[in-house]
Parts: structure tokens; C-alpha cells; sequence
């Protein structure tokens, strides 16, 4: 049996729509119509939103300038106890908005959090790419100049993973370039923008074309930029002659023929049917 929601004295993390109103979830229109208190990233960006929910919780503003003075405000009214939900102006709090650290002091005070899962810019624009998505890194706004700019861009180029970075569209050409610049212009990209909006848009395959499309057409919108790993270095493969030896050498410790190709197999990564025929070529030649 399911508990009731909203519950006194618990946080709630509420993921909003980036677009599509339609994106919110039955779960999350009932906390959020609910919920004593609402922190808003902007009460009225979002007041919308929560006046077509008839949300009759406190609205409270909740953002990276005032963090200091909110939190234990906000800690307060949990140990009243109150039931507190905090929303960004898109998407799921703290990931690239506000949210990271009242959690962690909602945590160290004791208090329950729970996430309602939902909508987000880095996940939507990552699956719907094309580009691995098994293994990736989420960077969400790069500094807009100077040293940290610098350092963050140096790690992406060599990252094997898929990266995920948000843009502002005034500033997505300049990121663009600084890509291209240090990637090179075929590596592969998807730049999403207006995710599930009327007007949502992929461009890509690559930061040459994903350049020439939007010197050509401004971005508008936010942006969520999924570049392709940098490709991993391969080592030389042993010559015939050494892989030889090395399986000899296993053979002498004790292996048997199978066991010496098997381990091999392992180290180097080749086909183990493969160094096993390499034994029967040098026994055939040493004949």
C-alpha cells in the first residue's frame, strides 16, 4: 500500500516540464496542489504552472542568489514539520539548477527527500541522439571565459565518453567553434534545441555541419549540446613473432597450449583460436 503524499516533514524534489505541458506527471500534480510549501526558482516563471494545479501550498522563492538565507528557512519549516517541495523554472532540480545543496542540508538534518522523477533536458537530448549513451558525462554549463573555460574544454576534448553540455543560444556559436577548434570539425555531435516543444530541432552528424547550420539559422531556445567521445587510443599490435614468444613463455611457467592462447587472449584483447593456430605455425616451422 502506497503512503499518503504529500507527507509532513519530507522534501520533495519535483521534475517539471521543458516544454510540453503534457510532461508532467499525474504523481507530481498531486504534491505540487498539495504540498504545504513550493520553492520556486522563480515564483513567477512558474506561477502558471502552479495556478492551473490550484497549488494552495506558501510560494517561496529558491535560487542561486539566495541559498544562504533560504536554507534554514526551508529546514525550519521541515522540522515544523511541513511538507516542502522545491521545483526549477524546467526540468528536475538540481541538475544545473538549484536544489544540490538543500538536499544535502535537508539530509544532514534528518529530514526525508524524495524525488519525483521527470522531465530532463540532458537525458531527453542524450537518448534521442543517436550517440552512445552506456557511458557518458554530463557538464552541464561550461564557464563563459578565463582559466575554468579553459580546463573544462582541455578534459572534454580528450573525454572518451559522450558529453553532455547545456547552452545558452547567444553563446552556442562560440561553444561550437571552441569545439571544433580542439576536436576537429568531424567529430560527432547532436545539438537538441526546444526539447519537446512545436519546434524541437536535432542538428548534427558532426561540429562542422552543426556550425555551418546555425551560422547560417541564430539558435533560439536553450540548448543541449551531446558530443561524441574522442576516440580511444589503440596500441600497436604485437607482431607475430613476440605473441610467439609470450606464449611460449607461458607454456615453459606451466600452461598448457589452450590455457597459454586463452590468457593471452585476455591481455591483448585477439582472438584466442587465433594465438592458438600461432603455436601450431611455429611448431610447423621449427619441423
Amino acid at each position: 500500500m502506497q503512503r499518503q503524499e504529500p507527507a509532513a516533514g519530507t522534501l520533495y524534489l519535483v521534475g517539471t516540464p521543458i516544454g510540453h505541458l503534457g510532461d508532467l506527471s499525474p504523481r507530481a500534480r498531486n504534491v505540487l496542489a498539495a504540498v504545504d510549501v513550493i520553492a520556486c526558482e522563480d515564483t513567477r516563471h512558474s506561477g502558471q504552472l502552479l495556478s492551473d494545479l490550484q497549488a494552495r501550498g506558501r510560494r517561496l522563492s529558491f535560487h542561486r542568489h539566495n541559498i544562504r538565507t533560504r536554507l534554514p528557512q526551508l529546514m525550519e519549516l521541515l522540522g515544523e514539520p511541513r511538507s516542502v517541495a522545491v521545483i526549477s523554472d524546467a526540468g528536475l532540480p538540481g541538475i544545473s539548477d538549484p536544489g544540490e545543496e538543500l538536499v544535502a542540508e535537508a539530509h544532514r538534518c534528518g529530514h526525508e527527500v524524495i524525488c519525483i522523477p521527470g522531465p530532463c533536458a540532458a537525458t531527453t537530448a542524450l537518448v534521442s541522439s543517436g550517440l552512445p549513451s552506456d557511458r557518458f558525462c554530463f557538464e552541464g554549463f561550461l564557464p563563459a571565459k578565463g582559466r575554468g573555460r579553459r580546463e573544462r574544454m582541455a578534459q572534454i576534448v580528450c573525454e572518451t565518453r559522450t558529453t553532455v553540455i547545456y547552452e545558452a543560444p547567444h553563446r552556442l556559436l562560440t561553444l561550437l567553434e571552441d569545439l571544433e577548434k580542439h576536436c576537429g570539425a568531424e567529430r560527432p555531435v547532436q545539438v537538441a534545441r526546444e526539447l519537446t516543444k512545436r519546434h524541437e530541432q536535432q542538428v548534427g552528424p558532426n561540429l562542422g555541419a552543426a556550425l555551418a547550420h546555425f551560422r547560417k539559422n541564430a539558435p533560439q531556445g536553450e540548448c543541449t549540446v551531446v558530443l561524441g567521445g574522442a576516440p580511444r587510443a589503440v596500441d600497436a599490435e604485437p607482431d607475430e613473432s613476440e605473441l610467439q614468444r609470450r606464449l611460449q613463455v607461458k607454456i615453459q611457467e606451466g600452461s598448457s597450449a589452450s590455457e597459454a592462447a586463452r590468457r593471452l587472449a585476455m591481455e591483448t584483447g585477439l582472438p584466442k583460436r587465433r594465438l592458438y593456430s600461432l603455436m601450431h605455425q611455429e611448431n610447423s616451422q621449427a619441423d
